[in-house]
């Protein structure tokens, strides 16, 4: 592919050129049609060419496409209004970026100002990132040995152990930050009760919480935010990938009284809450919340699952199924490479978590024809894979 020869190794790349998409469809150059559970890593929320984005889109761009925020603008208020309306209780004030990493560094950032302490910790298997800050708080060695020392200060607790955390905070600790579902290392989902110990614990504590629902918030999970699933509330959100119906977008949610503490001037940033993001992401939270998303999410994803257990009890390879909604991990006893490059050859784009995991993040639009179409093409896959391996033994 050309590409390559300017943008350098940064991407796990796959042999698939694409030209347009539509709902939870993409097709390549040639013409030949994709299912596509890969969503651009979760950004395709609400769908390729979603209507109420591409209009709203159009009719931004013929009014005014940057306004910086030391101005003001009635698209970006429109849109504030939208996003605090809907956010979790006693979050009422947001910054406006362009990044999920973006997101978490003014998280980061607000919580040490308003605590005046210094301390962090995150959670074993978590991904926030990989700019400086987003990227200290990210737990896998592979992404950070090649540029310690990071930022100081941050120790990590074993996810959904809440005696772990109670060890690992101390008196300097400005804040705990968690992924309701962790995504990057296989979807993990938080154990019942847990997110709930730890709101307790950190109040206890004066510790500020974080959620991490760049990929899990927006109706992902089939709820509106994927810490719905346990009736707890953080002190800031950070969001990112779907928000804005594809265009860039960040958003760092937060109390009122955390983003008092700051100063002005002392974090900004330029593109954030340009009206064409904002535009976009009206349209989007609206599509989210009338268009019956949310509840096509929890159905749909319920059906995928329940395809995906029936799969497992007639290939041995599948070693277990975790999720929620639309956000679905499947952990396989071997390399998924191989699965992977089968799918796209039947039509299906599929990501992955690590090296065994398959990861399923589609739009929200997926229709349940898709879902069965996706889950008879990874029979097929699975099927002659065991049949290699059974040769090679």
């Amino acid at each position: 592919m050309s590409e390559d020869q300017y943008m350098g190794n940064l991407y796990q790349r796959f042999p698939v050129t694409v030209e347009k998409g539509k709902g939870a469809h993409v097709w390549d150059v040639d013409g030949k049609d994709y299912i596509d559970c890969m969503g651009g890593y979760g950004v395709a929320l609400v769908g390729h060419q979603n209507k109420r984005v591409n209009d709203a889109i159009k009719e931004q761009v013929d009014k005014i496409i940057t306004v910086h925020s030391s101005l003001y603008n009635k698209t970006r208020e429109e849109f504030l209004k939208i996003l605090i309306d809907l956010a979790p209780k006693g979050l009422t004030q947001v910054h406006l970026n362009n990044s999920g990493a973006e997101a978490i560094e003014a998280a980061i950032k607000f919580a040490r100002k308003f605590t005046g302490k210094k301390g962090m910790v995150a959670m074993k298997g978590s991904y926030h990132g990989k700019s400086f800050g987003a990227l200290s708080l990210t737990f896998n060695p592979k992404y950070k040995k090649a540029f310690a020392p990071l930022v100081e200060k941050v120790s990590f607790a074993s996810y959904g152990d809440i005696d772990s955390l109670r060890e690992t905070i101390d008196d300097d600790t400005a804040f705990v930050i968690l992924e309701p579902i962790q995504g990057e290392s296989g979807i993990i989902v938080a154990p019942d009760g847990f997110l709930q110990d730890v709101r307790k614990l950190c109040d206890e504590k004066g510790i500020l919480l974080i959620f991490d629902e760049i990929q899990a918030g927006l109706g992902r999970t089939g709820r509106l935010w994927a810490c719905d699933h346990w009736n707890t509330a953080p002190d800031i959100l950070c969001l990112a990938k779907g928000i804005a119906g594809g265009v860039p977008m960040g958003a760092t949610l937060v109390r009122p009284d955390i983003l008092a503490a700051m100063s002005k001037g002392e974090h900004s940033s330029t593109f954030g809450g340009n009206p064409i993001s904002c535009a976009a992401g009206i349209a989007a939270l609206k599509s989210i919340t009338e268009d019956g998303l949310i509840e096509n999410s929890e159905k749909m994803g319920k059906i995928f699952r329940e395809g995906l257990e029936k799969l497992k009890e007639n290939h041995t390879m599948i070693r277990e199924i975790r999720g929620k909604g639309l956000m679905i991990g499947v952990e396989m006893k071997f390399e998924v490479r191989d699965i992977l490059m089968g799918l796209i050859r039947e039509g299906v784009l599929m990501l992955y978590s690590g090296r065994n995991i398959l990861r399923i993040l589609p739009p929200l639009v997926i229709t349940e024809d898709d879902v069965t179409k996706v889950l008879h093409a990874l029979d097929i896959i699975l099927t002659e894979e065991e049949q290699k391996r059974n040769v090679q033994r």
